[in-house]
């Protein structure tokens, strides 16, 4: 059987960047359209129609490709997903971009205003969370487009992967080392069992970005950063220490 890759979040962090770099690989063919995402396993209709149905749905068979992918990052804090996918591909190998949690939120808070789902300002629709936790239309969205701040404990998420597949199959990349890193990218090739000596076009160029100029942070408060970068200590520690990660370049 081909083998298989999931990108299964997170969202804001970059994964449409990582979606372009995988796809360009000759061995590598992604599942497409790339937007909107397909889904598949966590759709009770569309996972009764089965994988042969998948496979003719999302994948047009590109030669020379021995390894599929898919990019869900609704699939991250989905246990339906993780459970299907590993019954289905238990050799499957997990990708997660993580990316500084408080940029994450700002970047999300800001898609979501573009995108006329939230009406509150930042530091509002930061608070009201914990209150709209059930407050969005599920036939509408996969996952709560509110969840600014628990969407960036990314280990709370990460631990419902980690019932089905082991750490060594689960590669965690930092958005702010990862993005136009040669190395890091011939790292991931290798990780997926692909010719790591090729070098994408691209590798530099941000895609999907919706930032303001100076950053995804340029109009945050200080006193709202320094709340949340305090709030997200613990759980970037946990990350850190899971995965063996250096998160300093995501000190505030």
């Amino acid at each position: 059987m081909t083998e298989r890759f999931f990108i299964v979040g997170a969202q804001r962090s970059g994964t449409t960047y990582l979606y372009h770099l995988l796809d360009a690989h000759p061995e590598i063919e992604m599942a497409r359209p790339v937007r909107p995402e397909p889904k598949f396993f966590m759709r009770d209709d569309d996972f009764a129609k089965g994988l042969a149905h998948y496979e003719r749905t999302f994948f047009a068979g590109k030669p020379g490709a021995w390894l599929k992918g898919e990019k869900s990052t609704s699939y991250l804090e989905s246990a339906v997903a993780a459970g299907r996918i590993a019954h289905c591909y238990p050799d499957a190998r997990i990708l997660v971009m993580v990316r500084d949690p408080v940029a994450r939120a700002v970047s999300h808070w800001r898609f979501s205003r573009a995108n006329g789902v939230e009406p509150l300002g930042m530091a509002e629709a930061f608070a009201a969370e914990g209150a709209r936790r059930e407050a969005w239309d599920p036939q509408r969205f996969s996952v709560s487009p509110f969840a600014y701040l628990r969407r960036g404990r990314y280990m709370d998420d990460i631990a419902i992967w980690e019932r089905h597949f082991p750490r060594e199959r689960i590669r965690i990349l930092v958005h702010e080392t990862f993005v136009g890193n040669a190395r890091a990218v011939a790292d991931l090739y290798a990780f997926l069992g692909v010719a790591a000596g090729f070098v994408p076009q691209g590798l530099s160029e941000r895609v999907n970005a919706s930032e303001v100029p100076g950053g995804a942070e340029a109009d945050l408060p200080d006193a709202l950063r320094g709340e949340l970068a305090t709030g997200f200590a613990d759980a970037n520690a946990r990350l850190a220490a899971a995965y063996g990660l250096d998160l300093g370049c995501w000190r505030h």
